[in-house]
């Protein structure tokens, strides 16, 4: 399931066959079934109306966990961008070669960043994880023997600024791991499917294309959720310009 909500294109046509389909067991089961007294219509509307409630409070409070994720994933890719632009900086205060080596590596693993967030190629962030790793572990052999070798305010500086850079890395993978539970996935979906199956039992007068707007409306909301809250293959994306100005800044010194 995680694969179509990775999807969100054919999560959304998924879900809109499925709720169709619910609704048209709706239809059937009002059809071939016990017919409802104007006594069971009372409860069945409240039964209804309780499901439709607990659908949208269920769709608000996912939107609000998918936000609260894409918002963070923005906010460490300024985090990052910023402990990259800090550390090409601090790098003057290094000896001319191993600012030149670190600063070139630098820019070589802000690109490689650059990379990750614009990714879309089946595989392309793993690929891009195991080319960071390498440039992570370059940039600190890059300034390690120097620091080792003259441990003073300056080049501790200069370490802790790229120990920032290194950091930022952990924080925004762990960001991009968080996805929103499979419970909650499966939650929505269920209490979508019911609300569609009443919404079939229940309209003796609605028309087939009317049938058809429950459904919809449904999957349109789902796919909402899984665009904003999927990081790599949706429409919504986090935007790498703060690394990309970044990136060029380090260029242009």
């Amino acid at each position: 399931m995680l694969w179509l909500v990775d999807h969100p294109m054919l999560f959304f046509a998924a879900t809109l066959v499925l709720f169709l389909g619910c609704t048209r067991a709706g239809v059937l089961a009002r059809l071939h079934g016990p017919k409802l007294t104007s006594a069971d219509r009372s409860e069945f509307d409240l039964v209804r109306n309780a499901m439709f409630t607990l659908f949208g409070l269920i769709v608000g409070f996912a939107i609000a966990m998918a936000v609260s994720r894409y918002d963070l994933r923005k906010t460490l890719e300024e985090s990052e961008a910023n402990a990259i632009g800090t550390e090409a900086v601090r790098l003057d205060f290094m000896p001319a070669a191993t600012a030149a080596n670190a600063r070139a590596l630098l820019r070589t693993y802000a690109e490689e960043r650059v990379a990750f967030y614009n990714s879309r190629e089946a595989g392309g962030p793993e690929r891009n994880a195991a080319d960071t790793a390498a440039t992570m572990n370059a940039l600190w052999a890059s300034i390690a023997p120097v620091t080792a070798a003259n441990p003073t305010p300056v080049t501790a500086l200069v370490a802790s600024g790229m120990n920032d850079v290194l950091n930022s890395y952990g924080y925004t993978l762990a960001a991009w791991r968080n996805r929103l539970p499979i419970e909650v996935w499966l939650l929505l979906i269920a209490v979508a499917c019911g609300c569609n199956f009443l919404i079939g039992f229940g309209a003796e007068r609605l028309s087939t294309a009317n049938h058809a707007i429950l459904p919809i409306t449904a999957s349109l909301a789902i796919l909402l959720i899984a665009d904003v809250e999927g990081p790599h293959n949706g429409f919504v994306r986090v935007d790498a310009a703060n690394l990309i100005e970044a990136a060029a800044a380090i260029r242009g010194r």
